[in-house]
């Protein structure tokens, strides 16, 4: 049986390495997109890596990810607040779900420390930076051989 695995991303991200360097760091989309293929290929899942600024894609590639029968791994970014229909299509995955957050959202001001999307997580790792990918990985790794 293949594995396979989505790391999916919303708005903004596409931005890292000039986005609020202070926040987010230097590191790249495109540098966590490369490190994560490659822990993904040796932990061997079959793995899709995405970005989008739209919520009605981002919603699209999570029934996607639900048809396929995949782990999911989101870094939901400004979908994260309020925003319900992610909620319910992240609620379709059967998979294990790792909501990602390169920053503490809960050392942020008050609109970045409540997501919504976290009460349909398996996991939630926030405040790892750019590393909180392979970590979150690593756990969807763990968190399938516990499944029954």
């Amino acid at each position: 049986m293949t594995r396979k695995l989505y790391i999916l991303n919303g708005s903004n991200l596409n931005m890292l390495g000039a986005r609020e360097p202070h926040l987010y760091g230097s590191t790249t989309l495109k540098d966590i997109e490369q490190n994560c293929l490659a822990l993904a290929d040796a932990l061997e899942f079959d793995c899709v890596f995405r970005q989008t600024n739209s919520e009605s894609e981002l919603i699209d590639w999570i029934q996607e990810a639900f048809l396929q029968d995949a782990a999911l791994i989101i870094n939901p970014a400004g979908f994260s607040f309020g925003r319900i229909p992610v909620l319910d299509a992240v609620k379709l995955i059967r998979r294990p779900v790792v909501e990602l957050h390169i920053t503490n959202i809960h050392r942020r001001s008050e609109e970045y420390r409540h997501s919504t999307i976290s009460v349909a997580a398996t996991a939630v790792i926030c405040g790892a930076g750019a590393n909180g990918y392979l970590l979150a990985i690593r756990a969807i790794d763990d968190l399938w051989g516990n499944q029954t």
